[in-house]
């Protein structure tokens, strides 16, 4: 009887398909996070990215025809209003990253991202929470993949977190 022949696994030559360029979803609610996340810009800028925001604002030139606009929610039903968009915007534009400052708007892109199109999320806590962190900020420090805040006095609130200092 013969022995069974040693086979090894065919070696491809194919190369692995490249890793997909990045392209940065930026989520912001208007005014002071939207300051914010623009302090970042150099970062960013010169990656593909866009913009939701969830209320009209006046677009400095680099932002327009790079931004979405959803739905205010204001801890309502909108809510759920916003994970639907959130789902069309994320399938449309098939972000690698989510980068977010705030507010609320930030959770349902976080929730779709991460549940279903398994997107990295990053969240940089407000400038303003200087001694307590915000509500959003308590609900993406279990959401986002990179946590940072800016005040070494919220260290307590989130430890696992990356001290990141002052954006502004």
């Amino acid at each position: 009887m013969n022995a069974p022949e040693n086979r090894s696994p065919a070696v491809s030559d194919a190369t692995p398909p490249p890793p997909r360029p990045v392209k940065i979803c930026i989520v912001s609610s208007c005014g002071g996070h939207l300051t914010e996340v623009r302090c970042l810009l150099p970062a960013y800028g010169d990656l593909d990215h866009f913009y939701v925001l969830n209320d009209k604002a006046i677009l400095p030139a680099d932002m327009q025809d790079r931004t979405y606009f959803v739905s205010h929610s204001e801890r309502d039903l909108k809510f759920l209003l916003n994970l639907g968009e959130a789902a069309r915007i994320l399938w449309r534009e098939r972000p690698t990253v989510i980068l977010s400052t705030g507010a609320g708007i930030a959770v349902p892109f976080a929730l779709i991202g991460r549940i279903f199109f398994r997107i990295p999320v990053v969240f940089v806590e407000t400038l303003t929470r200087v001694d307590r962190p915000s509500l959003t900020g308590r609900i993406m420090y279990r959401l986002a993949n990179r946590f940072f805040y800016q005040w070494e006095t919220l260290r307590s609130y989130f430890p696992a977190a990356e001290h990141g200092g002052p954006l502004v």
